[in-house]
Order: structure tokens, then sequence, then C-alpha cells
């Protein structure tokens, strides 16, 4: 873990894996399922690779992608 964009998506990523981990020992949000945890853990390897590469426009805006699909459809402070 070298670059900024390492550490980032790093972040992101635990982060998704908190909040599916908190669901799973609790009771389930309607609007959650298992396959939509699947778009940003993959879009935080895509912006990973291409930060990595140079591409550091296009990774940080994966990046944001990832956390604002987080934030309207995964919804990790929705209770009910």
């Amino acid at each position: 873990m070298s670059t900024v964009f390492d550490w980032l998506t790093v972040a992101i990523f635990a982060g998704l894996a908190v909040v599916y981990l908190q669901r799973s020992v609790g009771e389930r949000p309607a609007h959650d399922a298992v396959w939509k945890y699947a778009p940003p853990a993959i879009a935080c390897v895509a912006a990973n690779q291409l930060g990595n590469a140079g591409w550091v426009l296009l990774g940080t805006l994966l990046m944001f992608a990832a956390l604002v699909y987080v934030w309207f459809v995964i919804r990790p402070l929705d209770r009910a």
C-alpha cells in the first residue's frame, strides 16, 4: 500500500464491509440485498487500478461514484 489510491479504496471497501457485517447480524432493511454491495466493491478495485496506472482523474471519479452509490443505494445510515 504505497499510493493514496491504495489507502482510500481500502478505506471505502472496509466501510462497505462494516455496513454489510453490521446488517448481517441484525434486522436487514427491506431494500438491502447482497448483490447491491458488488458494484461499489468492483468500483474500488477499478479506481485503485486506474489511479495507480496514472489515470488520476478517472480513478478519483470512480471512487466518488462508489461513495455516491453507497450513500443512495445501500443507505448505510438507514435503520428501516
